[in-house]
C-alpha cells in the first residue's frame, strides 16, 4: 500500500528519457503510462522481448484500456541509449542481475527510480551505482502480468516518491524527486513527495507484511482477510508490529493509518497479492526485502516482532518447499 507525504507533484515538464528495466505488472504499466504521456522509453526484457518488439504493450485498466503498438524494446542493456532516468521495476528476488545491468545504463547525473517492496532495498543500488541519484518509488497498486506484453490494471496506482540517503536519513524533498512528479504529471497517475523515505518505507510495510504474508499462508485473497474476524485481528496485530518496529528506528506511524490500510483493503476489488501469485506460479518470494531486513534493523535496535517473525518463518518454509 501507499504511503503518505506532505508535498503533491503537478508542474509538467518537458519530456525525459527513461530505461525500465522489468517490465512486468508494474513496470509494463508506469512505463506505458509515461510513453503515452510523450516521453521517451526504453523496455529492457527478457522472455517477452519478441512478443513486445513485435507486437508493443497492451493494458487494460480501470482508467481506460490502451495499446502501444510501438515501442523501444531491447533484450540488452548494451542497446539502450543514453536516458536520463533508469526505473527499477524487477522484484528484489532479481535483484542479482543489477550489478550487470545498472553500470551499462547509469551515468553521472542519472537518477535511478527504485520501484520496489521493502527495507533497506536502496543502499545495494547506491553500492553498484555511486554516481546515481537514487530515489525510492512506493507503488499503490493492484496490476498483473496476465500474458507478454498484456498489463490488467485493477485498481489505484498511486506513486510515493523519496530521495534516498545513507544511514537512512531523512533528506527532504529533493530536486530529483520533483523533477520526477513533473515527469508523472501528465500520466494522470497521483503522486506524492516524502521528505523521509526510511519512514515511508516502514509505512508500506504496514500493509506489505501482513496482506502479502497471510495471502500466502493462509491461501486467501485480501477480501477474504479483511471478512473474516479472526483474520481481520490478526492484519491489525500485525500492523501495530510494524508500527513498532518504525518505532525502533524513531520513524512514528499513527492509528489513523493503520485504520486507512484496513478501510482503503476493504474498498479495493478482490485482489490476489503480488505474492500470492508469485506463490502461486512456484516463483521466488520477496522474503528478505519485506519481512528479513525489517526484521534485522528492528532487532538490531531492541525490538523483537515476535508475530512478523513468526509469519517469516512459516513463510521460508513454503518458499522452499514450493520451489523443490
Amino acid at each position: 500500500m501507499d504511503s503518505v507525504g506532505d508535498h503533491q507533484g503537478g508542474a509538467v515538464a518537458a519530456p525525459r528519457s527513461f530505461a525500465i528495466v522489468g517490465v512486468g505488472a508494474l513496470g509494463g504499466f508506469y512505463g506505458a503510462r509515461l510513453q503515452r504521456a510523450g516521453h521517451e522509453v526504453h523496455y529492457l526484457l527478457r522472455s517477452d522481448y519478441d512478443h513486445v518488439r513485435e507486437k508493443g504493450l497492451v493494458v487494460e485498466s480501470v482508467d481506460g484500456d490502451f495499446s502501444l503498438p510501438r515501442v523501444h524494446a531491447h533484450c540488452s542493456a548494451d542497446t539502450v541509449p543514453p536516458v536520463e532516468v533508469v526505473v527499477v521495476a524487477l522484484k528484489a528476488t532479481a535483484n542479482a542481475v543489477l550489478a550487470e545491468v545498472l553500470p551499462r545504463l547509469v551515468r553521472p547525473g542519472t537518477t535511478v527510480l527504485l520501484m520496489q517492496n521493502g527495507l533497506g532495498v536502496e543502499e545495494e543500488i547506491a553500492r553498484i551505482s555511486p554516481e546515481a541519484d537514487v530515489v525510492g518509488g512506493l507503488c499503490f497498486l493492484c496490476s498483473n502480468r496476465v500474458g507478454p506484453g498484456h498489463i490488467q490494471h485493477l485498481d489505484y496506482g498511486a506513486v510515493t516518491l523519496g530521495q534516498y540517503r545513507p544511514g537512512d536519513a531523512a533528506a527532504g524533498v529533493t530536486p530529483a524527486v520533483v523533477a520526477l512528479s513533473e515527469d508523472f504529471a501528465p500520466t494522470g497517475i497521483e503522486v506524492v513527495l516524502d521528505p523521509d523515505l526510511h519512514a515511508a518505507r516502514w509505512r508500506k510495510l504496514v500493509w506489505n507484511i501482513p496482506f502479502n504474508g497471510l495471502s500466502v499462508v493462509l491461501d486467501a485473497g485480501t477480501d477474504e482477510l479483511i471478512a473474516d474476524g479472526a483474520t481481520r485481528s490478526l492484519l491489525v496485530a500485525l500492523m501495530q508490529e510494524v508500527r513498532e518496529g518504525a518505532a525502533s528506528c524513531d520513524r512514528t506511524i499513527e492509528d489513523s493509518f493503520l485504520d486507512r490500510m484496513i478501510s482503503d483493503t476493504e474498498a479495493m476489488v478482490p485482489y490476489r497479492t503480488s505474492m500470492k501469485l508469485d506463490y502461486d506460479l512456484g516463483r521466488p518470494l520477496e522474503l528478505e526485502a519485506i519481512y528479513g531486513n525489517p526484521l534485522c534493523a528492528a532487532r538490531q535496535r531492541g525490538s523483537d516482532l515476535r508475530r512478523i517473525d513468526t509469519l517469516y518463518r512459516q513463510l521460508r518454509f513454503l518458499d522452499e518447499r514450493n520451489r523443490q
